[in-house]
């Protein structure tokens, strides 16, 4: 299947979000569209399985002038989307999840469980996924849920598959084998529309990239004929010098300290300690246990065992409210279901942790709310019309920045950072890394917990490797690696 889409345009009210794209995937090819944030990446995608109603401009597939009037619509022409914002019912199991609206049922009207049962397995067992299919999908992981989304489009015998931000949620060894799944997909005539920020994996599996900027196309070069450099160039309009900012970090007194923290069954026996002005990075396989850990940290996962001392002070983390009181603040993985009121506007989502700072016997100072809002908003460069946008309307990185602002207006000594960069171009990274820096400087002690190995080396002072819910051990600035981050993410053991 090859399709072209020429001169689109779209606009949301006042909002021009696309002013001419053009690309066109043809068969069998990885396609990569890359983008800054809010570049219209995703609308694109949107207008091509019928989600949205273009402006202007014209889709062809095969030749053929057409539209879909929605994705559904798109799916059974065999078009399928993934979304970077995952559909999952969490309440249903995963099986139930991967035949919505799609249960094989007999002459009677039976739905057929056992064939249900034989195709996922059947699914399944290609992408070598161990998921129990009782499992309830809000009881997985958000990597799990990534990989159920994937078989689940994988089912529709698509003939273009549209993956945005398809690996933010996975590990080392969960990408490699979605790159095994798309290398022979590729090979039986599908193509792939593949969205992501991370440069590496653009050059791995891809074989040709569309680059927008500001709702246009900029360029689309074959990969070998690009680089790193050169995409960067055109995403952004300008040169990026260093991909991670020079960190001089001078750790002072112990801010965080954790003595054998203890969920039985989930982790245990957790000690590490972060200091003023200090970057730990906490690196591990998808279910290790460092999300887990983290939400305990915060209040959100009930009863442990073991100590918390904050500044030097024992103390008991029942809820968030608490933590919050104590001077934690935590950014999780999952922005959609924990980090943001979606139907909220951005200036609502910022302030909301910060409200007793603008109150005063029972009155919200509007005046000072909005000026607070307002500086985060620049300082954060979060692309919005205003403050008063709903955040479902921002693009993934610019929720994200909201999500990060939030719990920078509370004046955290202590911020975990889950994912920070997830779904965030690479622009954007840089800001957030920076940010990072600055917050160090005024001596808050960070946990930064990350998929991405190049984002471990680049920001952390320490790394922690997590492993099946035991600390397998810490490395230095300078002696951590990829290869001895992943001998001790995988129960293997680090020569001094």
């Amino acid at each position: 299947m090859q399709i072209r889409m020429s001169n689109i345009h779209k606009a949301f009210g006042k909002n021009k979000v696309l002013e001419g794209v053009d690309i066109e995937i043809k068969d069998g090819e990885v396609h990569a569209l890359m983008g800054e944030n809010g570049a219209g990446k995703s609308t694109l995608m949107n207008i091509l399985t019928g989600l949205h109603k273009k402006d202007k401009g014209f889709v062809q597939i095969d030749g053929q002038e057409t539209t879909f009037d929605n994705p559904k619509h798109a799916e059974e022409f065999g078009v399928a989307f993934i979304h970077q914002e995952l559909n999952i019912w969490p309440e249903m199991t995963v099986l139930e999840n991967l035949f919505i609206n799609k249960e094989p049922v007999t002459h009677f009207g039976i739905i057929q469980t056992n064939k249900m049962k034989a195709i996922a397995n059947e699914q399944f067992e290609k992408l070598s996924i161990s998921i129990p299919l009782s499992k309830e999908a809000g009881q997985c992981s958000v990597g799990e849920q990534q990989m159920i989304e994937i078989a689940k489009a994988l089912m529709t015998d698509a003939k273009v598959i549209i993956m945005d931000e398809p690996t933010a949620a996975l590990t080392e060894r969960e990408i490699e084998k979605l790159f095994a799944v798309i290398r022979s997909l590729k090979q039986e005539g599908v193509s792939i529309v593949y969205i992501s920020h991370r440069m590496e994996e653009i050059f791995a599996i891809c074989d040709t990239i569309t680059v927008m900027r500001d709702g246009r196309t900029v360029d689309t070069t074959p990969i070998p004929e690009t680089s790193f450099d050169e995409v960067v160039r055109k995403m952004v309009g300008r040169e990026l010098t260093d991909r991670f900012p020079n960190r001089d970090a001078k750790p002072g007194a112990s801010m965080l300290q954790v003595k054998n923290l203890t969920r039985k069954g989930v982790f245990e026996n957790i000690s590490f300690e972060v200091r003023e002005g200090e970057i730990v990075g906490v690196s591990g396989l998808m279910g290790a246990g460092r999300t887990e850990i983290m939400r305990t940290l915060f209040g959100l996962d009930g009863s442990y065992e073991g100590e918390i001392m904050i500044n030097g002070e024992n103390v008991t983390v029942k809820n968030p409210s608490q933590a919050v009181k104590l001077g934690l603040g935590f950014i999780t993985e999952d922005r959609k279901e924990e980090g943001l009121v979606l139907d909220f506007p951005i200036k609502d989502n910022i302030a909301l942790p910060s409200l007793h700072s603008f109150t005063n016997k029972g009155w919200i100072g509007e005046k000072r709310e909005h000026e607070f809002v307002d500086l985060l908003i620049k300082r954060l460069t979060i692309k919005t019309e205003s403050a008063l946008t709903e955040a479902k309307n921002l693009s993934g990185g610019n929720q994200q920045k909201v999500v990060i602002a939030k719990w920078i207006g509370i004046g955290p000594k202590v911020l975990i950072l889950d994912e920070p960069t997830r779904g965030v171009d690479v622009g954007a990274k840089r800001e957030i890394y920076q940010l990072m820096n600055e917050l160090t400087d005024r001596g808050v002690a960070i946990i930064m917990v990350s998929s991405e190995l190049p984002e471990i080396l680049g920001m952390s002072d320490r790394v922690l490797v997590v492993h099946e819910g035991t600390i397998a051990g810490e490395l230095s600035k300078e002696e951590a690696d990829q290869e001895k981050i992943m001998t001790l993410a995988t129960g293997g053991q680090v020569n001094d």
